[in-house]
């Protein structure tokens, strides 16, 4: 899948609640692994598949991330989805930092040097 994202990925380890409506069924939680996050949009990881369209909430702590799941794909440890925040949504470091979150840029800078 070619990389579409403008805004610096981070990629980061942990638990998130997801919870989201199907077309035609009531409301949904899981919990799922958070794998990367940027200012526009987060990738997940769960055991269960979404459908691309569907609004979807991120909550962590006492805060909450909305957006729209672009993609979901099964991989061999379950389904990876990719989650576009909403333009109100934005993520921001201030306001939510997971506990593991790395900048793979740094990897590049410290390899170099």
């Amino acid at each position: 899948m070619r990389e579409k994202r403008v805004d610096n990925r981070l990629l980061c380890a942990e638990l998130v609640e997801l919870v989201w409506q199907p077309e035609l069924g009531r409301e949904r939680r899981s919990i799922a692994n958070l794998e990367d996050i940027s200012l526009s949009g987060a990738c997940v990881q769960l055991e269960i598949e979404i459908k691309p369209g569907t609004p979807i909430a991120v909550n962590y702590g006492d805060g909450e991330l909305v957006g729209t799941v672009r993609y979901c794909i099964y991989r061999e440890l379950g389904y990876f989805l990719g989650i576009e925040l909403s333009e109100s949504s934005r993520w921001s470091s201030q306001h939510y930092k997971p506990q593991h979150l790395l900048d793979p840029r740094e990897l590049v800078e410290q390899a170099v040097l």
